[in-house]
């Protein structure tokens, strides 16, 4: 009996590994699908009880969310830069809005690994840097990366210029700003349908595609530019956050600036931003609205994969190039290496694996070299992020302990562990250190980096820094650029 036990655990272990084989060595497809400035808190999936956001919990539902995520640069230039390239911002140098071409030479790019591999590979909107709302009004590329696609395509739109009840959030205390465009706080209650708006244009355009090329692997890259400002969606989308006074606004301290470094002040805040208490709720609001616009062209890409039978055939990935505050602190949009601003939704879902959430750190960065095993593909030694397919089986798996991010504009880096969030401003700190207790202070309101008991952690996190930028930049591309394009 005891043999016949041994004998059938053998054969049960085979059936598994095989299995497992075979599914590692399936040509999936990959729909990866990234929203421009969305934090975790403004999806239902992530607890949000008012900005409903069904479409992306559809994802959810059938994927692993993480709920430890993080990007590798806390604005969209470095960030998409790295995610794209599988380097971090400072191995490639590209701490702007710039394309790593130049830098990583003639190297895969995540895209450009499934396109030489025979998979049709296509973006639509932004996916590398595009300037928003400059890029979307002009219909350019932007830092895009013609190397990495069969097939490229842009959504233009109106933007802030969108008929429709607007109005100049920042910087308009009088209320006598004309509607602007740039980097600006604008709401726009437009006019018309989904169709008149970039993303309505992408969610059409990437179901044309699904249609089309469903008969081969695919890798599609979808792009949604929304909520970035101006937060500019159809006046429907704001029916469900009125009256806007309605909107609740996260805690405020007095005295919250008083122990942290200057650096550590974001460029956006409701003081230098002239926002009072209704202007911040409308902003809100708006951004809310533009989240319920984007989630429904999700939407209509998800059943569009449903439709052409390729459900079962695709790994579905949703994500954020970065975070944004809504708020917090009195902050504002992005930068901030604040988890608000750091982290990121993040959402991979595997055909057939069992839906799951995972408290793993995890990073951007680790998507490319994840996506390749998934396909049984080889991953490039030289990839900096990691695999962490293994998640998507285990999700109480550990494959990180510490996140990396960074703030180029400010200088900025930040490590984090499950106990502490240490952000320095300068390579040596001399500009400025902040150091929180996550499990006693989640919100980041005591820094800690001033007082004599946490000296020798501050101390650990700096010789931590040090080593990590040590190995970022000791990598192939130090270089000429002349070597593997893997």
């Amino acid at each position: 009996m005891k043999r016949l036990l041994v004998v059938q655990w053998i054969l049960t272990l085979l059936v598994f590994s095989s299995t497992r084989m075979q599914a590692a060595d399936r040509e999936w497809n990959i729909l990866f699908i990234i929203s421009d400035d969305l934090t975790s808190t403004a999806l239902s999936c992530y607890g949000n009880e008012v900005c409903i956001t069904p479409n992306i919990d559809r994802i959810a539902a059938r994927g692993t969310r993480f709920t430890r995520a993080y990007c590798q640069g806390t604005y969209c230039g470095p960030s998409r830069a790295s995610l794209m390239s599988g380097y971090y911002p400072h191995a490639t140098g590209v701490l702007g809005y710039t394309s790593p071409r130049p830098q990583i030479g003639n190297r895969e790019t995540w895209a450009q690994a499934f396109r030489n591999a025979g998979y049709y590979s296509a973006r639509v909107s932004k996916i590398f840097h595009m300037g928003v709302p400059g890029g979307i009004e002009a219909g350019t590329d932007g830092a895009d990366d013609a190397a990495s696609w069969t097939e490229r395509f842009n959504s233009q739109g109106p933007e802030w210029q969108a008929p429709g009840a607007g109005e100049t959030l920042e910087g308009n205390p009088d209320g006598k700003r004309p509607v602007v465009g740039g980097n600006t706080f604008v709401v726009v209650e437009a006019d018309g349908d989904d169709l008149v708006h970039s993303d309505g244009r992408t969610a059409d355009k990437a179901v044309e595609l699904l249609r089309t090329h469903a008969d081969k692997p695919f890798f599609l890259g979808v792009g949604f530019v929304r909520p970035h400002v101006p937060f500019v969606a159809p006046t429907n989308y704001y029916e469900p956050f009125r009256p806007f006074s309605s909107m609740r606004l996260p805690e405020k301290l007095p005295g919250d600036w008083d122990d942290i470094p200057k650096p550590g002040i974001n460029y956006k805040t409701s003081v230098n931003m002239k926002m009072d208490l209704r202007r911040q709720k409308k902003a809100v609001a708006g951004y809310y609205a533009s989240v319920r616009y984007m989630d429904a062209q999700v939407g209509k890409v998800l059943d569009a994969l449903e439709e052409t039978g390729q459900a079962d055939n695709t790994v579905v990935i949703f994500t954020s190039d970065h975070g944004y505050h809504l708020g917090e602190h009195d902050f504002w949009a992005k930068v901030s290496l604040r988890d608000e601003s750091a982290m990121v939704p993040l959402l991979v879902s595997v055909p057939g694996r069992n839906p799951a959430v995972c408290h793993s750190f995890v990073e951007l960065l680790d998507l490319f070299p994840t996506t390749l095993s998934l396909c049984g593909m080889p991953v490039p030694g030289r990839l900096q992020g990691r695999d962490i397919s293994e998640l998507l089986e285990n999700p109480q798996a550990e494959v990180r302990t510490t996140a990396f991010s960074v703030a180029p504009m400010r200088k900025g880096f930040l490590l984090r562990n499950d106990r502490w969030a240490c952000i320095q401003y300068g390579e040596d700190g001399g500009n400025g250190v902040e150091l929180f207790d996550m499990k006693k202070d989640p919100g980041q309101f005591t820094n800690l980096a001033g007082k004599a008991e946490f000296r020798t952690v501050v101390e650990d996190f700096r010789n931590q820094l040090r080593q990590k930028l040590a190995e970022i930049r000791d990598n192939d591309l130090q270089v000429a650029a002349t070597g593997s394009d893997r």
